[in-house]
């Protein structure tokens, strides 16, 4: 019988949330969601040293801002807890202890000098068959020696025992049949001589008493599964590992090598999901949810970084995505990050929003510039004016603050050369039209009336009314501002601008 779908997304809190991370979590929630499963959130902070405060919280964050809420985790608990590898650490080594009694793995006592000593002796030394019976273990001492130290507390690690001359080899759902020579691989340190389980030894023992069906993680694991593998069979669990998914890599817009976070700062644009402060240095790294992206066009966005349904279509909900996910339709190949592109996903969400699904964020932007806002009815036909034209959500600020605050100033190049006295007596006539008070369509029509009446060309006019409402060359149709502004400010711009134009 095929084991319910149980899923983990197990990052570390060590900083900020690169989006392959969240690509990573995005797939397993939609894995889960489609089956009926569990999404649970594991947070893996076994490595003490690298451990930094804030940064579990801020993962929780992210993950609720992109609308994937775990179904278990240290915040909400469950019946596999705890969901915080530190909380666990009595259970590791129970099983250290069951793979040395078996003759899997062996205590060693290098210390950190003589380990150093022999990678300066080896460039690329490991510790592994080639050298392992040329150093400080339980497979060189004696063993009354052994237990001596072991009594002493001399500290000291626990390494599995990587066998000669096989091939471990398992099903990946996306790469199919992996092999691994297990000459290359080596003995990697299992128990830490802090008594904390490496990443080998905790995600093993997780993921059984988790009782995970699948594990979706990036391609940088797959040197490490030949580990996994042997500590699953070793520790005699092999009947319940596991489906293996390897994820592609999200690759440098080049394409040479996976995107670093150096790579966002140098070309400009975000790697992680939202503003990440690191604590010691007071650093900031900007994230996409503070430049204006939409969560649901983030989660479109890396969604189609590696997989797409097979047919043209781009633009998917996080219900769509959950109907039509699969995972033979994730590629093999790393995918290129695209900047460009990704502000496309925005733009088409933004056009896509409610006014009133934007507002809030408009607002706080508005007034992080010390700009009031008039009523929310106010701000949602702005919004719907003008949304068809902001790649991100901080475009809102340049694309209309021109409807709260008069303009300070004008583009007066656009509008010198031309000027005359026709047309300062042209626009005060058109303000006795404004004054009427009618819909944009009557107000361009009647516009265009009053031009062909004095005799002039329309061209020449619309640009200079644009100018006089915005202060320069750009926003959406001229006549649907002067309405939206209302006919008192329309007519006061007008005036305004005139005595700057003359």
């Amino acid at each position: 019988m095929e084991k319910k779908v149980r899923v983990r997304f197990a990052p570390s809190p060590t900083g900020g949330l690169h989006l392959g991370g969240v690509r990573t979590a995005l797939f397993n929630y939609l894995f889960a969601k489609q089956h009926q499963g569990t999404f649970i959130l594991r947070v893996e902070d076994t490595d003490q040293t690298r451990f930094v405060p804030g940064a579990e919280e801020y993962i929780v964050s992210c993950l609720e801002w992109c609308g994937m809420s775990p179904d278990e985790s240290p915040q909400k608990g469950g019946d596999y807890g705890p969901y915080r590898q530190s909380e666990r650490k009595a259970s590791y080594k129970q099983y250290a202890d069951q793979l040395i009694e078996d003759g899997y793995a062996y205590y060693a006592f290098d210390t950190p000098e003589e380990l150093d000593a022999k990678r300066k002796e080896f460039p690329n030394f490991l510790y592994g068959q080639a050298t392992r019976m040329q150093m400080r273990n339980s497979l060189t001492l004696p063993a009354l020696e052994v237990q001596s130290l072991l009594e002493k507390g001399v500290p000291h690690v626990v390494r599995i025992l990587i066998p000669e001359n096989e091939q471990v080899s398992f099903m990946d759902l996306i790469r199919g049949h992996v092999s691994f020579d297990t000459n290359l691989v080596d003995d990697k340190v299992l128990l830490k001589a802090d008594g904390m389980p490496t990443y080998h030894l905790a995600v093993v023992a997780d993921d059984k008493a988790m009782e995970i069906s699948h594990v979706f993680r990036g391609e940088e694991w797959l040197p490490s599964a030949p580990i996994h593998i042997l500590l699953w069979r070793y520790l005699g669990w092999e009947d319940e590992m596991p489906h293996w998914v390897h994820l592609p890599l999200i690759l440098k817009p080049d394409g040479n090598g996976k995107l670093s976070k150096r790579d966002g700062d140098r070309l400009g644009f975000p790697v992680y999901a939202q503003n990440w402060t690191d604590p010691k240095t007071g650093d900031l790294t900007r994230g996409f949810k503070e430049l204006g992206f939409l969560p649901e066009a983030f989660v479109n966005l890396l969604a189609m970084l590696g997989w797409n349904d097979g047919t043209d279509q781009e633009l998917f909900s996080m219900q769509d995505l959950i109907e039509k996910f699969s995972v033979e339709r994730i590629s093999k190949a790393g995918a290129k990050f695209d900047f460009e592109k990704a502000k496309w996903y925005n733009h088409e969400w933004i056009k896509k929003s409610e006014p009133s699904e934007i507002a809030s964020f408009v607002k706080a932007e508005f007034a992080q510039k010390g700009v009031d806002l008039k009523e929310d009815a106010y701000l949602h036909k702005v919004i719907a004016l003008v949304k068809d034209r902001c790649n991100l959500l901080t475009d809102f600020i340049s694309q209309s603050s021109f409807f709260f605050q008069t303009p300070e100033s004008y583009d007066l190049d656009a509008v010198k050369p031309k000027w005359n006295a026709d047309k300062t007596s042209f626009f005060k006539a058109f303000t006795t039209i404004v004054a009427e008070n009618l819909d944009a369509m009557e107000l361009e029509a009647r516009f265009k009336e009053l031009v062909a009446v004095q005799g002039l060309k329309a061209g020449e006019l619309m640009l200079p009314l644009r100018i006089m409402l915005v202060g320069g060359k750009f926003g959406p149709g001229v006549f649907d501002i002067a309405v939206l502004l209302g006919t008192e400010e329309t007519i006061q711009r007008i005036n305004k601008a005139l005595e700057a134009f003359n």
